[in-house]
């Protein structure tokens, strides 16, 4: 029973990480990077569509991506979708490709997107402690029941901490390389 709670609690915390990475390769560096349209939908026939169904989004060199979009007639969409988005960035049109230069990170901006993965990953702290407090309130249920005892309590408690403590340095690394990516110029 103890075993099923603590594999529940790390696929949980796993989850919480890798959440976090994905939210934060989305925030914009100096570097062109194909993730970075993966937030961007499409209007194809009607419903929204997600960017990489209807096109190819490729890193054509360190400062522009390029779209090859599938069907010609979604050029006019795809550009208006991107430039809609809240990424500032202004695609230009050039036959079948459309080309996305990326701007050069101002100073300030970089001090601001540092502030947004931050928070980003002070989310994902929270998330990975609040599985963590679920797995230790299922032992306590399982010790108020009578069904272990209080030495199998305080180790599970431990071994839980453990793995919170590993998630939790797996999020502060992940937060470390993306601040160091976001100040190289």
């Amino acid at each position: 029973m103890i075993n099923e709670i603590k594999k529940d609690a790390e696929t949980r915390m796993d989850k919480c990480v890798e959440v976090f990475k994905s939210n934060i390769n989305k925030i914009r560096t100096g570097r062109a990077h194909p993730n970075l349209l993966d937030g961007i939908s499409v209007e194809y026939y009607g419903s929204a569509t997600p960017l990489r169904q209807v096109a190819n989004v490729v890193a054509e060199d360190s400062r522009t991506l390029a779209i090859t979009v599938f069907d010609r007639s979604l050029s006019a969409a795809v550009e208006k979708a991107i430039m809609a988005s809240d990424l500032g960035l202004n695609p230009m049109s050039a036959g079948a490709v459309i080309r996305v230069p990326l701007p050069a990170l101002t100073e300030e901006r970089r001090k601001d997107l540092i502030k947004l993965v931050r928070a980003e990953a002070e989310q994902g702290r929270v998330s990975v402690r609040n599985v963590r407090r679920d797995a230790n309130d299922k032992v306590k249920v399982l010790l108020k029941d009578k069904e272990i005892s209080e030495d199998e309590d305080r180790k599970s408690q431990d071994e839980v901490q453990k793995m919170t403590d590993v998630m939790i340095k797996k999020i502060d690394a992940a937060l470390a390389d993306k601040e160091k990516e976001l100040m190289e110029v």
